[in-house]
């Protein structure tokens, strides 16, 4: 098998996917933290492709950032300034070659995550 990293985001506010959240990983090595790219989360709360392919894996230490301020701007009637949570970082590692499936529950609020199947 090859690894591979996925992620699907659910407003658990709504009841609903969270479309349209841009989503960037990170590659943590030491200190230094490299972009790699960002996807966008389509109307399923997914992205169309995996967001790290099995040509770009290798274990380590990696980090997904969920912009989820301008979602919530678009689908909150109502909410403070500034927002409770705006950006929202998830620092996990993969060790072995593995197919590693990273989900946000998310709400103004508050969020969780874990690693899914």
């Amino acid at each position: 098998m090859t690894g591979f990293l996925t992620t699907h985001v659910l407003d658990t506010a709504r009841g609903a996917p969270a479309a349209g959240i841009t989503i960037e990983l990170y590659r943590i090595d030491g200190e230094a933290r490299t972009y790699l790219h960002s996807r966008r989360t389509n109307g399923d709360g997914r992205t169309d492709t995996p967001i790290l392919g099995a040509e770009e894996w290798r274990p380590g230490t990696y980090e997904l950032v969920f912009h989820a301020g301008a979602y919530f701007d678009a689908h909150a009637a109502d909410h403070p300034t500034p927002r409770f949570l705006d950006v929202v970082p998830v620092r996990f590692g993969m060790a072995k070659e593995d197919h590693y499936h990273v989900p946000l529950l998310l709400s103004p609020y508050g969020y969780s995550t874990y690693r899914g199947s």
